[in-house]
This record gives structure tokens, C-alpha cells and sequence, in this order.
């Protein structure tokens, strides 16, 4: 069977085409885990501040944020194979380039450079799968598609701090080769030139307000604070991009054919997604920095130790995976989500008070625990994000959800860096310790309980197409309904 036939054989769809996407997303979770365990071993060697260098991962993150709304309208245009190759060729060349890096100024550079290969490389692929697996059957294509994704944070954090105390942390960008080259053969061979029905050119002017705003932002969240920058600079950073992402919605109101379509949140399950999920990627997206940052900055364990420890979310993760068409056919989008919307954030919170008295059994099981309500989480936000989008659409919600997201992930690493800042300010203190990040998790863990309010707004049937849960509305008591 060829690549561009028509015909694919079911093994393609079954198997294949969802390993070779979780290709790309073993690269991208491996290198994002391995980087916030490595961060302070880098800071030394570049002789800069652990929080400075919280901009390595920002970066990357905001570049995710600009150009995944791109990614969309490129796929349709020229087909999900030759945006998929190229991103992958993207993200390697990335990867050198901050390998290669003597400062935090390369190293920015070649992290944006990643992020732009990332921006197209997830979403495609996401693409793919849902153009072609039915929603009924799309919580547990995205679950499969996810377990070998999740092998990355359970070897990233131990293998990040092994590489940076037996080696140099370069090799933390280097491993990435051997990866991406194996994803490009695979993509070239085997995944299909999925295209939609582009409609219209592409909304330039939007994406400069879009991409322009969401900089400015994110930047100015990043650099608040910390004196990287004039604080005059910081406040044109913020007021700037907040005026042109109202520019945008006002635009995109009114353009036949904008870049992301703001119509898509009058559908209640896919806006109770994005405002919700990006809520609760806050907390997540502050953890991955703060976590590893504590337990070596804040207690004095080796990157080595930190990554032993840190690894345990992600076994949790991998474990829930397989439980996950189950339980959303068991309970239902709306009753896993406010629910467990609680649970996650009393457990992000404990993690700080995560220290080397705990005994190291039952820290990892917590941490285990947390790693399977989080999984728990995101599965069921990103299946019930196209719950009810229809076929036409698909390509700009994908591209919509996943800049919320990144967004998300992004504003959650400048709100960790500045709960950490405020501590150290209002203890008049010029170092981190442990109580900072106490009082910053718990900064975070409020910001993620905020998604209730979201999800609690969803009808009790909400997503049940894809779930496959059914409710007896008519038996049901009104006061027990969805709860």
C-alpha cells in the first residue's frame, strides 16, 4: 500500500498513524520535562537567575501560542503529511540550535525556534485523527494516541537530572535528534495528505493582531517584576498586547473568514473547554516550573534526586490513560470535571508542602495520584472539545484549542515565576525557600479550582456522543442530576 493511496489498510488508522503523532508528542513532552528539571543546572553554567531563565520555557510556550493558530489554515492548504514533515524538521533544527547556545539570548532564540516547529506538529496530527475516527470512539483514540506521549515526563524528569549531573545539559536538546528523525521517515511514508476545504486566504491582519497581542502579554507577565526589562517597557508590553487582542476579537467579529472564529464558544462544550481547561492549565503549567525548582532550590536535592521524585506524576498519567473511555462512559463529562476540578487543585496545592520529611514511598504515591486526576482532566476537556463541532470546522477549533491551551500553559509559568516573586517580597527576603513555594502552589491551586465555575455551567448530557454516557433525565431527581 502506498502512502498517497486512498485505501489505507486498518492497521494505518488503528495503530500506526496514532504512534507516529505521539512521535511528535514523545519529542515535545520529553524536551519540556527534561528542561524544567535541568533549569537550574543551566542557570549555573550560564551564569544567570534560575527565574531568568523561567524565559527559556516561556518562550517557547508564547511561540506555541503565535503559531499554533497557523496551523489550521496550513494543513487545508497543504496537506497534514507536508506540514508534519516540515515541523519536524523545525523542531530538530531547534534543538540544535540550543544545544549550541552560550547565553540565554541563543537559547531563547533557538526555543522559539522549537516552538514554531511545535506548533505545527501537534495540532496537524490532532487533525488527522479527528477527521477520521468517529466521535464515538474519540475518548479512546485520544487516549491511545496519548500513552506513548506520556513515556516522555516519566523518563524526562530522572533522565534530565542524570544527564545534567554525569554529563553536560546539552545532550538534554541533543537526544531529541534520533527522534525527530525517526518521526520524519514515518510521516513521509505513512501518514495521509489530509486536506479540508480551504475557504478562504489566509487572515494575515488577524494573525499580526492575534500573535502580536498574545506576545505582548506574555512578555509582560514573564518580565514583571524580575528587572529583566524597564518596568516602563513591562507596562507598554502588557497594555499593548491587551489592546490588540480586543482589536482582534473586534476584527474577527466582523471578517467573513477570520483566523479563529470567536462563534465557535457559542457551542457550550467546546467553550466550556477552552475557558475552563485554560483555567485549570494555570495551576499544571506553574507546577512543571515550580516542582523540580522546590525540591532542588528549596530543599537541596540533586536534579538527579528531584527527577526520581518528580517522575511519579507522570506514571499516574500513563495509568489513567487506560481507564479513560470507561470512566467517561461510567460518569459523564460534567460530574469527572467539576469533581475532579476539586480534587486536582487540593492536590496541586499539597505540593507544597512536599518535602525531604516526607518518606519517600508515600511522596511518590501522592505525586502518582496527582498525575492521574491531572491525566483524568485533560482527557476529558480535549474530547469534550469537539463534542459537538462539526466536520467543517474541525480544522480552526483545533487550531483555537490548542492556542488556548499553550496560552494557558504559558500565563500559568509567569504566574508561578511571579507568586514566587510576591513571597520573596513580602518576606523582604532576596533568596527562594521552601515557604515561597508553599504560598506560591497555593496561589496556583486557587487559580485551577476557578474551572468550576465553567464546567458546573454544562448540561448534565454534555458531550454524551462522544463519552457514550447516558443519563435517565426523566428518572433523575433535579437535585442529583450531573452531580
Amino acid at each position: 500500500m502506498t502512502p498517497g493511496s486512498d485505501a489505507a489498510p486498518p492497521l494505518r488508522w488503528s495503530r500506526l498513524v496514532p504512534l507516529i503523532v505521539a512521535c511528535a508528542l514523545f519529542m515535545e513532552n520529553l524536551d519540556a520535562t527534561i528542561i524544567s528539571t535541568a533549569l537550574p543546572a543551566i542557570a549555573r553554567d550560564l551564569n544567570e537567575d534560575p527565574l531568568h531563565l523561567s524565559l527559556a520555557i516561556t518562550s517557547y510556550l508564547l511561540s506555541l501560542a503565535i503559531f499554533i493558530p497557523l496551523s489550521g489554515w496550513l494543513a487545508d492548504r497543504y496537506g497534514a503529511r507536508t506540514v508534519f514533515r516540515n515541523a519536524i524538521l523545525v523542531f530538530v533544527l531547534g534543538s540544535l540550535g540550543c544545544a549550541a547556545s552560550q547565553g540565554i539570548g541563543g537559547l531563547v532564540a533557538a526555543r522559539v525556534l522549537q516552538g514554531l516547529g511545535g506548533a505545527m506538529m501537534v495540532p496537524v496530527g490532532r487533525l488527522v485523527l479527528l477527521r477520521e475516527v468517529p466521535k464515538s470512539e474519540l475518548v479512546g483514540a485520544m487516549a491511545f494516541v496519548t500513552i506513548p506521549a506520556l513515556m516522555a515526563p516519566i523518563f524526562g524528569p530522572p533522565l534530565g537530572g542524570l544527564i545534567v549531573t554525569y554529563a553536560s545539559w546539552q545532550w538534554i536538546f541533543l537526544i531529541n535528534l534520533p527522534v525527530g528523525v525517526l518521526g520524519f521517515v514515518l510521516v513521509s511514508r505513512y501518514i495521509p495528505d489530509v486536506r479540508g476545504e480551504l475557504r478562504a486566504p489566509l487572515d494575515l491582519a488577524g494573525w499580526w493582531l492575534l500573535g502580536g497581542g498574545l506576545g505582548g502579554v506574555v512578555f509582560g507577565l514573564e518580565s514583571l517584576g524580575k528587572q529583566v526589562v524597564a518596568p516602563q517597557v513591562t507596562a507598554l508590553c502588557l497594555g499593548g498586547g491587551t489592546l490588540l487582542l480586543a482589536l482582534y476579537w473586534r476584527h474577527a467579529r466582523a471578517d467573513d473568514a477570520p483566523l479563529l472564529r470567536p462563534s465557535l464558544l457559542d457551542v457550550p462544550t467546546f467553550r466550556a473547554s477552552v475557558t475552563g481547561g485554560s483555567l485549570f492549565r494555570l495551576g499544571v503549567g506553574g507546577s512543571t516550573l515550580m516542582l523540580p525548582m522546590m525540591l532542588q532550590i528549596g530543599y537541596g536535592l540533586s536534579a538527579l534526586d528531584s527527577g526520581l521524585i518528580t517522575f511519579s506524576g507522570a506514571v499516574g498519567a500513563l495509568a489513567m490513560k487506560t481507564v479513560a473511555p470507561a470512566v467517561a462512559r461510567r460518569f459523564g463529562f460534567r460530574r469527572i470535571l467539576v469533581h475532579n476540578t476539586l480534587l486536582s487543585a487540593v492536590t496541586l496545592t499539597i505540593c507544597g508542602w512536599l518535602s525531604p520529611h516526607w518518606p519517600v514511598t508515600l511522596a511518590m504515591a501522592f505525586l502518582v495520584l496527582t498525575g492521574f486526576l491531572r491525566s483524568l482532566q485533560f482527557t476529558c476537556v480535549n474530547a469534550l472539545a469537539f463534542a459537538d463541532i462539526a466536520e467543517r470546522d474541525m480544522s480552526q477549533a483545533t487550531s483555537a484549542s490548542s492556542t488556548a491551551q499553550q496560552l494557558a500553559l504559558t500565563v500559568g509559568v509567569g504566574a508561578a515565576s511571579q507568586l514566587l516573586n510576591l513571597s520573596l517580597a513580602m518576606r523582604g527576603a532576596q533568596q527562594l525557600s521552601a515557604v515561597d513555594f508553599t504560598w506560591a502552589f497555593a496561589g496556583l491551586g486557587l487559580l485551577s479550582l476557578l474551572a468550576m465555575i465553567w464546567f458546573r455551567a454544562l448540561a448534565p448530557d454534555a458531550g454524551q456522543t462522544v463519552s457514550g454516557h447516558r443519563l435517565a433525565l426523566a428518572n433523575a431527581p433535579a437535585a442529583t442530576v450531573g452531580d
